[in-house]
């Protein structure tokens, strides 16, 4: 039995799975910090953090395809690791240039008129924004392809290893944010810009070697197919054009392995062609995602990101107006993680009884089912749901009357919370319309509840979606086309996060947020329907039959006469 424990501990799985811990909670404790730093460096404004956070969103949707593109046409060692330095580097980096901003911050003001310290909050957005995109390619390399190669053909093993890494992702969500928080709370933001450049340089020696011995325990890591030609990416489009089914724009493909294979020699490529070439994997890229034969099931996964009905700074800030306390959204985070971890033990449970396409088709009624709690939320007492009431009329009226602005107080012992949230609680964000001389009437929390306990109740079914989409994409993109599709997916889905941020823009009041909710629940609804299309083309008229996979058989093995991986 103690080695069996020390093979497990020892092997290409367990060693995957505590990179990824200790890669994401780097990961985790600089988003959360970097918002608060820049909201601290200018004059306690959203300015630079909303300018970070579009910059962001922009950038994987223009690049994601490229960033794809080079994890496809490189092998896998020398992408985890360049991806690895680049973004490890880059954090450090950016520590150290805040530390130094908020060591010098008023001696930069009078340099050159302040030019001086825009100019570094230009290169710390520009450096934070380098490293997003090197964890975006560590994230497609890592979780899209490695994990597909070390579970092998065994895609219980793979179904496993996805859950086990979604709730990795589930804990630090929660735990990096708290930990952080308290550094900055009782120490102070250059303290935190300290631990975190300290952490990082500490994490990125340790994932390296980890990378490594991974690399080492799985030789099949070594073998990676080539790209595949453009006459059979013509073949596969002819086909697509002509309704084929799913299974057959797999098998259309072939790949070769470059595993000691003779590179053909370069042909001289013009200047004009270098420039173009960028633009033209962009295209194609884009073109191949949507010759996917699980293109709907992506789809689906993208429009459920168009939402406000999740743990981010707009649905705390509406709990927030309608009085909610700090201590009870930490508890509502917690909840929330508690059954994310529920839907990735619910996805394997269900995968072994019905089924990956199932699952999802499960799993999303259950999503829709308990969003039908925050759709009747809007109509309850409580709600602040008024649509005659313009978006804009506070904002107008303090620019017109010439009203002060609500800004956001400095961060303060006691202002970050226990979850690493700032405490809007405490006088950091005043409502729109306080008036400190009248205290303000306590509003019922029978909407806000129901409101929550959907959100909460809902994410068992969206982690377990997730989860069934992410597997879809893993054992349908061929090996050649994993970078790139799966590139132009968090290009989709940052696309739509987009959206919904726009949305929020257009109706910031909380009179309007009944009507996100409902356009939210919208979403979801499409993101399932085009789901359940995907189901219908892939099963046909066993959409509907749940049966249980035969033991003897491989899990998920297709029905007689179907040779879709699906």
């Amino acid at each position: 039995r103690l080695g069996s424990v020390v093979a497990y501990f020892t092997s290409a799985k367990f060693l995957l799975y505590l990179g990824h811990a200790l890669s994401t909670w780097g990961d985790r404790m600089w988003h959360f910090a970097v918002s608060v730093f820049l909201v601290e460096l200018y004059g306690n404004s959203l300015l630079l953090t909303a300018v970070y956070g579009l910059v962001v969103a922009g950038s994987v949707l223009l690049l994601g395809a490229l960033i794809g593109d080079w994890v496809d046409k490189n092998s896998r060692l020398k992408v985890a690791q360049t991806s690895l330095i680049v973004q490890n580097s880059s954090v450090i980096l950016c520590g150290v240039i805040l530390m130094i901003i908020f060591m010098f911050k008023t001696q930069l003001l009078t340099l050159y008129h302040g030019w001086l310290l825009t100019l570094c909050y230009i290169l710390v957005i520009t450096i934070a924004n380098i490293a997003n995109l090197a964890s975006t390619a560590t994230a497609i390399t890592i979780q899209r392809d490695w994990i597909v190669v070390v579970a092998g053909e065994d895609r219980s093993k793979l179904a496993d290893m996805n859950a086990t890494i979604r709730r990795i992702d589930q804990l630090t969500n929660i735990l990096a944010p708290m930990a952080v928080g308290q550094i900055m709370t009782f120490g102070s933001p250059m303290i935190g810009c300290g631990f975190i450049s300290g952490w990082n340089l500490m994490s990125m020696c340790v994932e390296y070697l980890l990378l490594w011995k991974v690399y080492q325990k799985t030789p099949t890591l070594a073998h990676k197919s080539a790209k595949v030609e453009a006459s059979e990416l013509k073949q596969l489009n002819v086909k697509k054009e002509s309704d084929m089914k799913p299974a057959e724009g797999v098998q259309l493909i072939i790949e070769k392995d470059v595993s000691g294979f003779e590179p053909q020699q370069e042909k001289e490529v013009g200047c004009a062609a270098r420039i173009a070439e960028p633009f033209i994997t962009f295209r194609d890229g884009w073109v191949a995602y949507y010759n996917q034969p699980v293109f709907l099931a992506g789809m689906g996964l993208a429009f459920l990101y168009m939402t406000v009905l999740g743990f981010d700074c707009i649905t705390t800030g509406y709990a927030y107006t309608q009085g909610l306390s700090g201590s009870v959204l930490s508890l509502l985070m917690g909840a929330s993680a508690v059954t994310g971890i529920m839907g990735t033990v619910a996805f394997t449970w269900l995968r072994r009884k019905c089924g990956l396409i199932r699952t999802g088709l499960i799993s999303g009624a259950a999503q829709l089912a308990c969003l039908i709690l925050c759709v009747i939320s809007v109509f309850m007492p409580g709600s602040p749901m008024d649509l005659t009431v313009s978006p804009f009329a506070d904002i107008s009226a303090r620019l017109f009357e010439n009203e002060p602005l609500p800004t956001i107080a400095s961060p303060e012992p006691g202002m970050i919370l226990a979850t690493g949230m700032p405490n809007l609680l405490n006088g950091s964000i005043a409502p729109a319309n306080s008036d400190p001389e009248m205290s303000p009437e306590p509003v019922p929390l029978i909407s806000v509840s129901l409101l929550f306990a959907g959100v909460i109740a809902a994410r068992v079914g969206l982690w377990s979606f997730d989860l069934t989409v992410t597997q879809l994409l893993q054992e349908n993109v061929i090996e050649s086309e994993r970078g790139i599709i799966n590139g132009v997916q968090n290009s989709m889905n940052y696309l739509l996060d987009l959206l919904h941020f726009i949305m929020v823009i257009l109706a910031p009041n909380p009179e309007a947020f009944g009507l996100l909710v409902l356009i939210s629940v919208s979403f979801v609804a499409m993101g399932h329907i085009m789901y359940f299309r995907f189901a219908q083309k892939s099963l046909g008229k066993q959409l509907f039959v749940c049966h249980t996979p035969d033991p003897k058989a491989t899990p998920d093995s297709s029905p007689p006469g179907n040779t879709s991986t699906v």
